[in-house]
């Protein structure tokens, strides 16, 4: 469950800057890659070691989660997924990962 005042937290960065989804993507290539997949359709080479649902990054309704949501799961994690407040403690760089996501959409 995410609290309520991140659900309804705003984005901070640019979203349209390329610069940015450029550093977004290559956070997750690093960090989330390997359970999500390269598309986000949760498919990458851990996945199968993995109990919960990893989502699909691509589908509706991952994406209609607002962005705030996006970046609590990301730093704080739940269930297989660690929380990512330690191994990237930029919160601006969190941001950018949701930035990222959101360009898997279907």
């Amino acid at each position: 469950v995410v609290p309520g005042n991140y659900k309804t937290m705003k984005n901070p960065t640019d979203k349209s800057d390329k610069e940015n989804l450029a550093i977004g993507k290559s956070l997750y290539s690093k960090h989330c890659k390997s359970c999500h997949g390269a598309e986000g359709y949760g498919d990458g080479p851990k996945a199968a070691d993995l109990k919960g649902d990893l989502g699909d990054f691509s589908s509706a309704e991952f994406q209609k989660q607002s962005d705030g949501e996006l970046y609590y799961k990301t730093t704080f994690g739940r269930a297989d997924m660690p929380e990512f407040e330690k191994k990237i403690p930029d919160a601006e760089d969190r941001w950018l990962v949701v930035n990222y996501m959101r360009t898997l959409e279907e």
